[in-house]
């Protein structure tokens, strides 16, 4: 099958400690662009069959221009990045990467949440300070500290990542709780609640859904007056499923306890985040690195070869858009 194929946004995957010869070689010919800005997308993937993508857009003017475009592989488990719809209209496969980060995500949401119940980020700053090395005790314990064990989670999202976060967090003797399917699905021994209900009951909110319509906005001033005073959000999912103005009051405001988050609604924030300019002393972002374990990179690269070699045979692997 002649085809070209365009990859754009190479940058963002860390290709260097990568071996990824197997996805140039079912690709090629395959032009490779670190980034790709906006108003370049048009001329990188003219004539191409097969595009790559984790983050760059591609909307409905996009396939409209290209009726020789069969596939897209989106390099990451979210596809809010591409108008779903329209491929379809177009006759344009959309395939995404799965499960492939879910040990890297668990392992980062862990370690936020062990941060925030310990209250890391405020312990670190008074050794910074000088307060450790001027007190008169051995130790310091304020901010006070709170277990996990016997503590409640509340998981937004029982995908794959927020099913691992249960399991770690059984083990460490929390209970746990899920949101309603939207589906309505219910197929496991995890307790599932609306969120008017789950929000008040939870210790620690974990969020783990795709950013979709549905979801956009989900947790804003109004869930966030419901929760615990010493409650903790953690975010590794979408930026957007946060109202991040209505998190900021939440925190300063003292309706939660602290939060952490490895994305923010716009990435990376060149413009500044109203989260960037908060100085709560439990709040942590991390850089959307959560997902990005050289193992979990290689293995969406592995499963991004097995999504092409599948096309050339005239097969279709993780469509999301049938």
């Amino acid at each position: 099958m002649n085809s070209r194929a365009t990859l754009l946004d190479a940058g963002s995957l860390g290709l260097a400690d990568l071996d990824w010869q197997s996805l140039q070689q079912a690709l090629a010919p395959l032009s490779v662009h670190e980034f790709t800005a906006p108003e370049q997308v048009g001329e990188r993937i003219a004539n191409c069959d097969i595009v790559l993508t984790n983050k760059t857009v591609l909307g409905a003017a996009h396939f409209a221009a290209n009726p020789q475009l069969r596939l897209v592989i989106v390099l990451a488990t979210g596809t809010n990045n591409i108008d779903l719809s329209a491929a379809a209209e177009a006759g344009v496969r959309v395939c995404n990467i799965r499960d492939y980060s879910t040990d890297s995500l668990v392992e980062h949401t862990l370690m936020l949440m062990l941060a925030l119940a310990r209250n890391l980020p405020a312990h670190l700053q008074q050794v910074a300070a000088g307060q450790w090395q001027r007190a008169q005790q051995f130790c310091l314990l304020e901010p006070r500290m709170q277990p996990l064990h016997g503590r409640t989670l509340g998981i937004v999202g029982l995908g794959a990542a927020g099913r691992g976060v249960a399991t770690v967090a059984k083990a460490l003797g929390m209970q746990v709780l899920a949101l309603t399917s939207s589906s309505g699905a219910c197929t496991d021994d995890i307790p599932r609640l609306p969120l008017e209900d789950l929000l008040p009951q939870v210790d620690i909110l974990s969020l783990h859904c795709p950013l979709t319509p549905h979801t956009a906005g989900l947790i804003n001033r109004g869930g966030l007056r419901r929760m615990k005073s010493n409650a903790l959000l953690v975010n590794t999912a979408r930026g957007g499923i946060v109202v991040e103005e209505d998190l900021v009051e939440a925190l300063e405001q003292g309706w939660i306890a602290g939060a952490a988050t490895d994305v923010l609604t716009v990435e990376p924030p060149r413009d500044g985040n109203p989260l960037l300019d908060c100085r709560h002393p439990n709040l942590i972002i991390t850089p959307h690195n959560a997902w990005g374990s050289v193992q979990a990179r290689q293995q969406l690269i592995d499963q991004a070869t097995d999504i092409v070699l599948a096309y050339r045979r005239g097969d279709i692997l993780n469509c999301v858009n049938e």
